[in-house]
């Protein structure tokens, strides 16, 4: 009966845990070099050109304090977009595509495993 206890928490717990990225945080880490100059993250990170990213992954748009974002992404908030990775994925591709009249002038990553391993460090934080 413990055992079968044990089991079904040890379930339930697995279940109850956000789905982590299929990349590597570690590779992702040097991937977000990339970002640097525009974004931060970690303990203290603040707004730079653009918005910290803690807590991005699975979060709603647009949320984070003190940024101003763009009439585009403000618009895409209140229309209830959400920075899953499938989302992020798109918008890493290519912001310009992914949000039209977006101010993240990055081009975008073309590969998708760097896409994939820096979602992947984005959600260590």
């Amino acid at each position: 009966m413990l055992k079968s206890r044990l089991i079904l928490t040890a379930l339930a717990a697995t279940l109850a845990m956000p789905a982590l990225a299929d990349g590597d945080a570690d590779k992702g880490k040097k991937v977000f070099n990339k970002c640097k100059a525009c974004h931060a993250v970690g303990e203290g990170a603040a707004n730079k050109v653009g918005p910290q990213l803690n807590g991005i992954v699975g979060a709603a748009a647009g949320q984070v304090e003190g940024f101003k974002y763009s009439d585009a992404l403000t618009e895409a908030a209140a229309g209830g977009l959400v920075w899953d990775e499938d989302n992020l994925s798109a918008f890493l591709t290519k912001p310009k595509d992914f949000m039209n009249g977006t101010k993240m002038s990055f081009a975008g990553l073309k590969k998708e495993d760097e896409i994939e391993n820096v979602i992947a460090y984005l959600q260590g934080f």
